[in-house]
């Protein structure tokens, strides 16, 4: 029998950040010491008050369908949510809950998408972006950004970058993997360079609780077309460490696109985990605040302590991250092909890093803060020894 696959799932390749995960823990398993710094997930426990609520609704009997977009009480918290935090005004009906933020972007990319538009995205990336790209038909059209520009597109870079093809932008500040957020003088020039246009701003704010040094700015908060056009993408996965609880939503004032993206959810996966929605309400009400602002002040101890010992390693260029918690560092001088870079420290000391070229920038690695100290420390020794050697 000859078997014939869906050549859209065939083009896609395996997420390089779980590829590497996985292989750290299956070395681990095998009782090899392996220190992992390529995982995306805070290492904090979801806090109580979110627990508590879980299983409050599930002693309830809250254990049934509900709603495809999301129950009216978390709609309406999430509502609050944006305007309290982001001076962004979303009604319930303009806003859609899906099974992480990932799912979301999946949801707006399909709905989007014709064959042959281009999506615009900065590179270095997120490596989701450009595969969904190419799954729904669309064409990735990269702008390369510089370290010396802390990772960074300008106008410049954007207007050149625009064709009659152009579709939407792909936008993440706080970012994965260089932890640089846009300041409001920076998306105020990305809206200028949009001005007069029909492009679409997808702004991915997963990371924003996770911000250091500045204050984070809402890309659809920055003037009224940029909110017409902006469709605000985040979730709890990172700010309340809620990964394995599949909670991310969307804004958007396009009630036809939100119609959509309702019918395609409906078709695909219907609601989201009924008790995940409930507990939900307490990460975005105020009532995990403490906790968010704890994670916070040990995230920022461990990026100083990080940036401070990295830069003191010959071969190696660290630019310390304003937001998220990742170091994406230099290494070309020591080797400019990061895949042969990450293969060799696992293989010589045990050490799983991401390599830049699953971003979209090769000569560069992802190093995850998101673990204690002494693991951090024992992580960046080993680097050290290796990159001496």
């Amino acid at each position: 029998m000859e078997k014939v696959y869906s050549k859209k799932v065939e083009n896609l390749s395996e997420s390089i950040t779980i590829a590497i995960s996985t292989l750290a823990r299956e070395l681990k398993e095998q009782g090899k010491d392996i220190l992992s710094f390529s995982a995306g997930e805070p290492d904090f426990d979801t806090p109580k008050v979110i627990k508590d609520e879980a299983i409050k609704a599930m002693d309830s009997g809250f254990t049934k369908y509900t709603a495809v977009a999301g129950i009216p009480d978390l709609l309406k918290a999430i509502s609050l949510k944006l305007e309290r935090d982001n001076n962004l005004k979303y009604e319930t009906n303009e806003i859609v809950v899906s099974s992480g933020a990932k799912h979301s972007l999946y949801n707006v990319f399909e709905s989007l998408i014709n064959v042959g538009d281009e999506v615009i995205i900065p590179s270095p990336y997120w490596v989701t972006y450009p595969e969904l790209v190419t799954y729904c038909g669309g064409k990735n059209v990269f702008i390369q950004t510089t370290q010396e520009n802390n990772f960074k597109i300008t106008k410049e870079q954007l207007r050149n970058a625009i064709t009659n093809k152009t579709k939407f932008l792909v936008l993440t500040t706080p970012s994965n993997p260089t932890g640089m957020v846009y300041s409001k003088e920076e998306l105020e020039d990305i809206a200028d360079a949009l001005k007069d246009t029909n492009i679409w701003v997808i702004s991915d704010e997963i990371y924003e609780k996770l911000v250091y040094d500045g204050k984070f700015i809402s890309t659809a908060s920055i003037n009224s077309h940029m909110l017409e056009r902006t469709i605000t993408i985040n979730g709890l996965s990172k700010s309340v460490a809620m990964t394995g609880w599949r909670m991310g939503y969307l804004a958007t004032k396009d009630k036809n696109l939100r119609k959509l993206i309702v019918n395609l959810q409906s078709q695909s996966m219907s609601n989201i985990n009924s008790i995940t929605q409930k507990a939900s309400i307490a990460a975005l009400d105020g009532r995990a605040e403490t906790d968010i602002e704890n994670m916070k002040i040990a995230f920022k101890k461990r990026r100083d302590l990080a940036c401070e010992l990295f830069s003191k390693i010959n071969g190696l260029k660290v630019s310390k991250p304003d937001g998220a918690f990742y170091l994406f560092i230099n290494c070309e001088s020591i080797n400019k092909n990061s895949m042969q870079f990450c293969k060799d420290l696992l293989e010589r000391e045990g050490v799983a890093v991401v390599p830049g070229i699953g971003f979209g920038m090769d000569g560069y690695f992802r190093f995850s803060f998101a673990t204690d100290l002494d693991s951090i420390k024992k992580g960046i020794e080993r680097i050290y020894k290796f990159c001496k050697s």
